[in-house]
């Protein structure tokens, strides 16, 4: 179930999906998480984007259509998963940094490790995807027919509880004001500055 409006650009989109769920079914069971941290990626006019130098067939997914989950490699280490936004044709993407395990943790944990903290279990992008099971195969799964991995509708969000700051770890564009979060939220990732990062005017 399609739980906003995907085809607009991903600033818009990405404050809208704190609260909604993703769902992972697989043989070993059941694993859903509702989003509480999320990350706009605006294309060929972001800097910090995949997609910003153009088409490559790395990034192909994120060029749409919307609702779809790009998912990429991060530092050779993580998969991070993105859930595709606008136009069609356009790049457009949020990336999901962090969620609450509601269903299966049991299984998040045995995914995650056993000394791991309940509010860690998914607190980071990539812990996010290795929490619910998601690896390159899930690249290009459509979000909103399933039925593996599902986007679904959550419980509405007060706006009074939407923080919004600049994005993670990110070099290049780092100061845009584009990463939405639940304040007060421990699953919710810690800020961190990327040691190269530059003043770049934020947008």
């Amino acid at each position: 179930m399609n739980v906003v409006d995907l085809a607009r650009p991903a600033e818009e989109v990405a404050p809208e999906l704190l609260g909604a769920t993703l769902t992972h079914d697989t043989p070993a069971g059941t694993v859903s998480i509702t989003i509480t941290e999320t990350e706009a990626y605006s294309g060929t006019a972001d800097p910090a984007s995949h997609a910003y130098r153009g088409r490559t067939p790395r990034n192909a997914v994120m060029f749409g259509p919307a609702g779809h989950l790009y998912v990429y490699r991060s530092h050779g280490l993580h998969w991070c998963a993105n859930i595709v936004t606008g136009t069609d044709g356009i790049a457009s993407a949020v990336l999901i940094r962090a969620g609450r395990v509601i269903e299966g943790e049991d299984l998040a944990r045995e995914r995650r490790g056993a000394e791991v903290e309940t509010p860690r279990l998914a607190r980071g992008p990539g812990n996010f995807c290795q929490a619910l099971g998601i690896t390159a195969e899930h690249n290009g799964t459509d979000l909103l027919t399933g039925p593996s991995v599902e986007l679904s509708e959550g419980e509405p969000v007060p706006a009074a509880l939407i923080r919004v700051g600049p994005r993670v770890g990110v070099s290049r564009a780092h100061d845009w004001q584009h990463r939405f979060y639940l304040a007060g939220d421990p699953t919710v990732s810690a800020y961190r500055l990327s040691p190269r990062a530059k003043p770049s005017g934020g947008a």
